[in-house]
């Protein structure tokens, strides 16, 4: 597995930062991914492949975002707390794909939204 380098403002994030490789295994978990997944394993899930934790839905969006690019965003309500969920394709500094990266944070129930120009 290749050794990734990550800014350290991610580590501290208010909200969880979670990054896999082109194979799907996860390659970095911020403080908050960690504490979100703890009762999988946390920390302990870092080289571990990330289609073995989904359903075949799931699997089949990632597999496209990893074909094809792009970006899938979406908001999810759990444990009392609404979260939006973005998860994108990285890239490498020579530009070849690196993997996925998914943000998850917490949200306002109404949240705001502005028009600009």
């Amino acid at each position: 597995m290749e050794k990734m380098y990550l800014p350290e403002w991610a580590y501290g994030m208010d909200c969880a930062v979670t990054v896999v490789d082109t194979e799907c295994n996860i390659i970095f978990m911020n403080e908050r991914s960690r504490q979100t997944f703890a009762a999988r394993g946390g920390g302990d899930l870092i080289g571990h492949n990330i289609m073995d934790y989904h359903n075949e839905r799931s699997r089949g969006i990632i597999r496209s975002l990893l074909a094809e690019g792009g970006a899938n965003a979406y908001t999810i309500s759990k444990e009392g707390k609404k979260k939006m969920i973005y998860q994108t394709t990285w890239r490498k500094a020579d530009g070849t794909l690196g993997g996925l990266v998914e943000l998850s944070m917490i949200i306002h129930e109404e949240m705001l939204h502005y028009i600009r120009s």
